[in-house]
């Protein structure tokens, strides 16, 4: 019996059977992608943030404590891959006599570096300019002495006669906070800067020289082992590498107790990667489940388009004597037909469509998990599609109602408690809970090793994206109970003398109408809430990486030669739009040495993105042009004006260095603004004034970065051209956005959301596509005894039409209206909760027009092939039609 039954369905009701199966697939597999999202979004910050890690371990020896038997610990506390012995010695000073001036700087620091350090650890050590086989210079130290490669430097030990050397190389430190870092000073206690004076020596010529201080002084001398771990034993998630780091040194901390302090910055790293992990996760909820619960909507709005003949075929076979439990298995079987299939073609649909969405990812061992997840939940979606309505049926129905026919009129139970207001009201009271109180959406309590994600958060989009939909269905099934007269004036030009009759249809038939504009509202909520927040999401990586890199492409030069020595052979290489010098000076703020930034204020937006954000108390153009009309004004950042209990209006007194006898001199400024960001500037402290007016003071023109604006769609071509105009600059450096973009490592922006973007995009149109056109060409396949009792009674095709055409454009122009302003305000709700995490914060929404309008096309155009099918059945001859019927 029960394979006759399955195949009278397959035979009759092949497009409800599809249907299911189709919102079934779509489940599994939205499901399965979305878990090989967040398993390669994992992956790939892990690999990408422990990449960036010049040294894992710092670990600092004890007075007297043996290298070997230290290194032989750690050895045993993980693998090894690299290590380095590194020597440092506080002195108090570096002296130079270039010409006839004498230059002194204050307290300093000497490494010492074993041979090949440079090689183990690439991305400690930038070379300027010499050559790296002798005793190297930092760049500010350098630039205070006024001494280049082949000068000699004096260094001043503390309790010893001074030494000399004589520099070979001049170098950068691209990650001094970290190579100088205090370790086991508690915190508050360690040093706010790295040194601003540092000599770097071979390691056996530092130890002779130092090797007597440490008798003298032991607290100015210490040795530490640099290692590099061997980075295949990390796991791929960032919290398991994160704990398996932290673990592999409290191993090594019980080793050495005693004997050595450790500083393990690979932990350090992955700490806040595994935040960043979770907000992969918060996009996953974010994005991802709403298009998971919209295709189990689609399913159980396609099982219950057939609900009523579902019911007429219960009676049936409970007058031919079929019992509760006979008709359940029935149900059973077709639920179970229903799943299998569903889950068949969600999987296929996940292994291909794997490789294409998610820039490379399959479905592999990480997963698995969430594929097998997937399919459960598909094989539960269809068994509840199904089969629990039919039960309900069997015990809330009788035989003589399953046959009658019209539209319940007693309000359903969300509707009587007021269930759409109360979810919009809990919605609103939570987004401004959460967003008027400072909350963090991801946080690391300290002391706890694994972080937590504040999942109250989602309540106001999931609260506002149900009430919303309650609410349309509420006003809609309101609006049709009680503007019949209006709706038939809306559909005269459509209908003609037929409108008001067309109309009644319509309201007598309310509440599965109002069903299909939910699910057609949903649909388009959905899409063009995705839409949205992926478009201000990217636009907003592209800001966080012109804020990181400064521009489009960009040329760092040095003190001594500076990369505007280049700008019009620069500003006229093909594709560069705009280019304009940036000076990067450093000045002091009483003791404290900050970067400072010389721009022209009216020209520098031409070759930068500034935007509001950026500024605090005025927009970005108001404080811009304040500053070009003050030339000695100067915009601080707010950790500055804090720090220094800071005025708008006070004098500032900072310390610049002069080009003429390279020493630092008081220069007056005016504290006219707060700036909280500005390109290529630290995050913290740092101070922007007019160029014209620096150079005025310290008598050096030059500026040391150019950005360049491009209207190129290949930068990494530009940059390459570039990098040949510069070529000859000693210790000049070309960046360009694409290549921010892959650095950047930390903030929400880190998440790649490229793959998920196509993924949830690509499924919103196949959803809008399912619940415009599936859900209308179902619902017509129903009416077929309408259509022909009309036909019968002398409806011509025409007169037919006006009635499908009516209800068509109905769905879809409510349906497509009232979900677009509900994405509309679903996006701006995700990006409101989202504020403090984007770096800067967006402005405003960004609008993909193209996308949105095509969506409306392709959900048009399922409307018009729906309504043509059911048009094409509307010319069988009626008696044929009653017969099959």
């Amino acid at each position: 019996m029960i394979w006759l039954w399955l195949g009278g369905l397959l035979r009759a009701r092949k497009a409800r059977l599809a249907g299911s199966v189709a919102g079934v697939g779509l489940t599994v597999a939205l499901l399965a992608l979305l878990g090989a999202f967040l398993t390669q979004s994992g992956t790939s910050m892990t690999a990408r943030a422990i990449r960036e890690i010049p040294v894992d371990w710092q670990l600092q020896l004890v007075p007297g404590e043996a290298v070997a038997q230290i290194s032989g610990a750690a050895a045993k506390a993980a693998r090894i891959n690299r290590q380095q012995t590194v020597g440092y010695a506080s002195v108090e000073g570096f002296q130079a006599q270039t010409g006839a001036t004498v230059q002194t700087t204050g307290a300093g620091k000497v490494l010492g570096l074993g041979d090949g350090y440079g090689r183990d650890f690439p991305g400690q050590i930038r070379l300027l300019t010499g050559t790296d086989d002798g005793v190297l210079i930092a760049q500010q130290t350098a630039a205070n002495l006024h001494v280049a490669p082949g000068d000699r430097v004096t260094i001043q030990r503390p309790g010893l006669t001074t030494a000399q050397v004589r520099i070979s190389g001049v170098v950068d430190l691209p990650t001094a906070d970290s190579l100088f870092q205090a370790i086991g000073v508690p915190p508050g206690a360690a040093p706010q800067a790295p040194p601003d004076n540092v000599l770097l020596l071979a390691l056996p010529l530092w130890h002779a020289l130092f090797d007597p201080q440490a008798y003298i002084r032991p607290d100015s001398v210490r040795l530490q082992l640099h290692l590099a771990l061997e980075r295949s034993q990390l796991p791929d998630s960032p919290e398991a590498a994160f704990i398996f780091s932290q673990r592999a040194a409290h191993n090594l901390q019980a080793r050495i107790a005693g004997r050595g302090v450790l500083a393990d910055n690979l932990a350090a790293r992955l700490d806040a990667v595994r935040g960043d992990a979770l907000y992969a996760r918060v996009l996953f909820l974010f994005l991802g489940v709403p298009g998971c619960v919209l295709a189990m909507f689609l399913t159980l709005a396609v099982a219950a388009s057939g609900s009523e003949r579902r019911r007429c075929e219960q009676a049936l076979l409970r007058i031919r004597g079929a019992v509760v439990a006979d008709i359940l298995w029935l149900a059973a079987a077709e639920a179970a037909m229903v799943g299998i299939g569903g889950v068949v073609v969600g999987v296929a649909l996940a292994i291909v469509w794997a490789p294409l969405l998610l820039t490379g990812a399959v479905l592999q061992m990480a997963s698995v998990s969430w594929l097998g997840i997937a399919m459960l939940v598909g094989l539960l979606l269809a068994q509840v599609a199904i089969l629990l309505p039919a039960w309900h049926d069997l015990r809330q129905v009788t035989v003589q109602q399953a046959r009658g026919v019209g539209e319940p009129g007693r309000p359903r139970i969300w509707q009587r408690i007021g269930l759409d207001f109360i979810c919009l009201v809990l919605a609103a009271v939570t987004l401004w809970r959460t967003s008027s109180s400072g909350y963090q959406l991801v946080l690391a309590p300290e002391g706890v090793p694994t972080a937590q994600v504040d999942y109250q958060a989602f309540l106001a989009p999931l609260l506002f994206w149900l009430g919303m939909g309650l609410l349309i269905l509420r006003l809609c099934e309101v609006a049709l109970k009680h503007g019949r007269r209006r709706l038939a004036d809306l559909l005269q030009p459509l209908a003609g003398p037929l409108a008001d009759l067309v109309a009644a249809s319509i309201c007598q038939q309310r509440r599965r109408v109002t069903q299909g504009i939910a699910l057609v509202a949903l649909g388009f909520a959905f899409a063009t809430s995705t839409a949205i927040f992926n478009t201000t999401y990217n636009a907003q990586s592209r800001v966080d990486a012109e804020l990181t890199n400064g521009s489009d492409v960009t040329v760092t030069g040095t003190a001594s030669v500076p990369a505007s020595s280049r700008l019009s052979e620069l500003a006229r290489l093909p594709g560069v739009k705009a280019a304009q010098p940036l000076q990067h000076r450093y000045a002091y703020v009483g003791n404290d040495l900050q970067d400072l930034y010389g721009i022209d204020p009216l020209h520098i937006g031409e070759a930068t993105r500034l935007v509001d954000a950026y500024f605090q108390g005025a927009s970005a153009e108001a404080l811009l042009g304040l500053l070009a009309t003050t030339p000695d004004g100067v915009l601080v950042s707010e950790e500055t004006a804090q720090d220094f209990q800071l005025q708008l209006g006070d004098a500032l007194d900072l310390r610049l260095q002069s080009s003429i006898d390279q020493q630092y001199h008081s220069v007056p400024f005016h504290f006219i603004g707060l700036v909280r960001e500005f390109p290529t500037a630290p995050h913290d402290s740092f101070l922007v004034a007019n160029a014209a007016y620096v150079s005025q003071q310290t008598g050096a023109p030059g500026a040391e970065i150019v950005l360049l604006r491009s209207d190129a769609a290949d930068l990494e071509g530009l940059a390459k051209a570039v990098r040949k105009v510069v070529a000859d600059l000693p210790g000049s450096k070309v960046s360009d956005l694409s290549e921010a973009r892959r650095l950047i490592a930390s903030g929400l922006t880190a998440v790649d959301l490229r793959g998920l973007a196509l993924l949830e995009l690509s499924f919103a149109v196949l959803m809008v596509t399912g619940a415009s056109g599936l859900m209308l060409a179902l619902g017509l396949a129903e009416r077929h005894r309408t259509f022909a009792i009309l036909s019968a009674l002398g409806a011509k095709p025409r007169q037919l039409g006006a009635f499908i055409w009516s209800e068509a454009l109905l769905q879809f122009v409510a349906g497509a209206s009232l979900g677009a302003l509900t994405g509309f305000g679903l996006a701006w709700m995700l990006v409101t909760l989202l504020t403090g995490v984007f770096d800067p914060p967006p402005e405003s929404l960004e609008i993909p027009w193209r996308y949105l309008v095509a969506l409306i096309f392709v959900a048009l155009l399922s409307i018009v092939l729906a309504v043509l099918g059911a048009l094409r059945d509307t010319r069988v001859p009626a008696v044929q039609r009653m017969r099959e019927l």
